[in-house]
């Protein structure tokens, strides 16, 4: 890591995975093959009992935390690795989601640093399961208005980073809303 990457914003990606032996190894390849340097990677297994353990045992030397424990499902397990998160920024990328291109990251943090955000989100495309290279539907964001949350509008999830501060701030997940979680 170069002294100026070293000065730079540090981004935690999590990933949840339980049983997602079908694409976790695209989800992994995607965060440890960003052209940006200064990534925390922060993968939470719910207990997995396929080959998942396997496959991420392969990338250990790529994952700064790695924890397989039973939770409470995915908001939980959000929760473990927000806790555990070291960067300046959060975003959340599950185990059958993959970053589509090398500079996400780092285009990322370039949001951040020139216009002095709290969030930054994008576009999401939608892939075919079994080819990964085939795009079947496109999710085009758009400006954020507090009339569209309130309406049930949100950012794709995966696709959206935050402050850590954010979560210090107002708290992580809830576990009472199930799905829902995301909107509240």
């Amino acid at each position: 890591m170069s002294y100026l990457e070293n000065l730079s914003l540090k981004v935690s990606v999590i990933t949840v995975v339980y049983n997602g032996e079908k694409y976790i190894e695209d989800c992994v390849k995607s965060v440890i093959s960003q052209t940006y340097g200064n990534i925390e990677y922060i993968v939470i297994d719910g207990g997995s009992i396929d080959s998942t353990l396997s496959i991420l045992e392969k990338y250990k030397s790529n994952i700064s935390c790695f924890i397989s424990e039973k939770d409470k499902g995915m908001y939980d397990a959000l929760n473990k690795g927000i806790n555990l998160a070291k960067g300046d920024i959060i975003g959340i990328l599950n185990a059958d989601d993959m970053l589509a291109a090398k500079d996400v990251i780092s285009n990322i943090v370039t949001c951040f640093k020139n216009n002095n955000l709290d969030a930054v989100y994008g576009n999401l495309n939608y892939i075919n399961p079994e080819d990964a290279n085939q795009i079947i539907r496109k999710w085009v964001s758009k400006k954020f208005t507090k009339r569209d949350i309130k309406l049930g509008w949100m950012p794709a999830h995966p696709t959206l980073y935050l402050k850590r501060e954010l979560f210090k701030r107002l708290g992580n997940y809830s576990l009472d809303f199930g799905t829902a979680a995301d909107y509240e």
